[in-house]
């Protein structure tokens, strides 16, 4: 068929088996594919739809849940990829769904554009992000989905459907954080603004200094984050601010040593003995809370926002009320320092501004989003079972794509726009052709 590449399929020659990027989640589907082109990726979901069976597209798999996986038909997005249009007067690029967020930065760069916001990765494919829910921090400038200004998707029925505030609103506006259940994207519309240059600081600082002015470095700065280290009271700070000033990116070597030989090779070493000796864990964690010193730099806005990530974790993600997050941090602390679990992981506190997306994690209140992480191989059932308990007490949403234990009951209890979300699934796919397991769990049979 032309525009599709069939990878593997029932009675292939290799394994068709997928797995996502921290090895937690795998699938079997009967059928890979990998269409190239909207109409391609269209015949796709009709030849499943008179097989009978359920269709899913995966990104990059930096999803620790199983959104995305399926026994039917699973669509890749490599062959989906490319900036397809750049707008100029109107401020806007459309991308294929595919295609990777360093790929779209790099290209927007080179063009003299940027994004307002992103999270601290860009592996992810630009629908698979959105549709989770991906984030980065912001008092002002909110989530990637929330950036979308036009999508393309193909419905349960094969056919192609265009979505702007114009166009099918109703439909915009739930698919720009779809979780994979309305339709498969094929192009996203992003804004975009002239190339800019950030100013990152970034410093050490005790735990209650930053609980004490939480609300006021939040306030004071476009961008605030800060990772918290168990089994200390230190913490890192950054903080990201507009400047019109030359950049003055770090140093090559210095990158190097805090970004790769610091923050993933030494940090995978220390992980890794954390998880063979559980009791040197609080004496690392204290070595690792100082190890990086204080640094100021500037650059284009991607080259500040993301850092590599090469040290393989599991993560769950809270959104809470922003003025409940310190409170509900400072519990988390007292829980670990009074239990036996050994966290090797700092915890990681972002923020973002209210916005109107039915399924956002932000929807409707300004945000702080706590999320945990274990190394890769560690057990996390405990940490994550008890982080959990103290974010559903605070009207805690999880993240789309990290882990949680939440079904549907609990999740119409958080979201206001709950039902009006699954009216519209209803609409679309009454069949359920891209639904699995997940899905299930937390929208419901």
């Amino acid at each position: 068929m032309s525009g599709i590449s069939t990878l593997t399929g029932a009675g292939g020659t290799r394994n068709a088996t997928w797995r996502n990027w921290a090895g937690n989640t795998s699938a079997r589907p009967l059928r890979t594919v990998a269409p190239s082109t909207t109409e391609a990726l269209a015949e796709t979901v009709r030849r499943a739809a008179e097989d009978g069976l359920p269709v899913k597209a995966v990104g990059t798999g930096h999803s620790f849940t199983s959104v995305a996986t399926t026994g039917g038909v699973l669509i890749r997005p490599e062959r989906l990829t490319g900036v397809r249009r750049i707008d100029r007067a109107a401020g806007t690029v459309a991308v294929a769904a595919g295609t990777s967020l360093k790929q779209l930065n790099q290209v927007l760069a080179g063009e003299g554009l940027s994004l307002a916001n992103m999270g601290d990765i860009m592996e992810q494919t630009v629908a698979g992000a959105t549709s989770t829910g991906t984030h980065g921090t912001g008092r002002d400038s909110a989530s990637l989905a929330a950036q979308i200004v036009g999508c393309e998707m193909v419905t349960a029925e094969g056919t192609v459907l265009r979505c702007s505030p114009t166009e099918n609103p109703e439909v915009f506006a739930a698919a720009r954080l779809g979780i994979g259940a309305l339709g498969v994207l094929t192009e996203l519309t992003f804004a975009v603004e002239p190339l800019f240059t950030l100013t990152a600081r970034e410093e050490p600082m005790r735990f209650s200094r930053v609980v004490s002015e939480f609300d006021e470095l939040v306030r004071e700065n476009e961008h605030f984050e800060f990772y918290w280290f168990p089994h200390t009271d230190n913490c890192n700070t950054k903080r990201n601010n507009r400047t019109t000033a030359p950049a003055r990116p770090l140093p090559r070597v210095r990158g190097w040593v805090d970004d790769e030989l610091l923050s993933n090779g030494v940090f995978r070493a220390a992980c890794s003995l954390g998880r063979a000796a559980p009791a040197t864990v609080p004496a690392i964690a204290r070595v690792s809370s100082r190890a990086l010193s204080a640094r100021t730099y500037s650059d284009i806005p991607y080259k500040v926002f993301t850092s590599p990530r090469r040290v393989r974790f599991l993560e769950m993600e809270y959104a809470l009320p922003r003025e409940e997050a310190m409170c509900a941090l400072a519990e988390l602390k007292t829980m670990v320092e009074s239990s036996r679990l050994r966290v090797s992981f700092p915890v990681e506190v972002r923020t973002a501004p209210a916005d109107d997306i039915p399924l956002s994690t932000a929807n409707g209140r300004d945000t702080a989003y706590l999320a945990m992480h274990v190394y890769r191989g560690t057990p996390h059932e405990a940490y994550f079972t008890a982080a959990e308990r103290i974010m559903t007490a605070h009207g805690g949403r999880p993240h789309w794509g990290k882990l949680h234990s939440r079904d549907a009951a609990y999740l119409a209890g958080v979201y206001p726009r709950f039902e009006e979300f699954l009216a519209l699934r209803e609409r679309l796919d009454p069949q359920r052709r891209f639904g699995n397991d997940y899905l299930r769990r937390v929208l419901g049979a």
